[in-house]
């Protein structure tokens, strides 16, 4: 049987070979797809442009129908590629209230959440990294 899905895959321009990329991905490449960018502020601190998601993360909506909306992240969709936030929804005809789903490209983290170890790690390393970046780029 063919195999739906290549680690060894790189990238194509076709859009068709993305998409289809991205619906057979495992778990935890889909994973790394989920992610947004960070607010200004977070970005000079961690020198970093852009993180994954993770639950409980504070964002900000730039786009849609709740633009300029602040709220956490309760909920992340890997298979529908979505995210849902506390404080955004949209009522039923049965006056239930529900998540509405927003892609991650449409928000800003304005605060993240640090309650896990290997998390706060990898930011640090990046952080240095980029120092290290920096201060070679200022000698030459």
């Amino acid at each position: 049987m063919k195999q739906k899905f290549s680690h060894s895959w790189i990238s194509s321009r076709q859009p068709r070979k993305q998409r289809k990329y991205q619906h057979n991905a495992p778990l935890n490449i889909l994973h790394n797809l989920l992610s947004a960018h960070l607010s200004k502020e977070l970005r000079k601190k961690y020198s970093i442009r852009n993180i994954q998601l993770r639950k409980g993360d504070s964002i900000k909506i730039c786009r849609g129908q709740f633009k300029k909306r602040l709220g956490k992240i309760e909920r992340i969709l890997l298979k529908k590629h979505k995210v849902h936030v506390s404080g955004i929804e949209h009522a039923k005809k049965s006056g239930e209230k529900s998540f509405y789903p927003i892609h991650p490209s449409n928000l800003v983290i304005t605060e993240l959440n640090l309650d896990d170890k290997r998390r706060v790690e990898k930011l640090n390393k990046r952080k240095l990294t980029a120092s290290k970046e920096k201060a070679k780029g200022d000698k030459k």
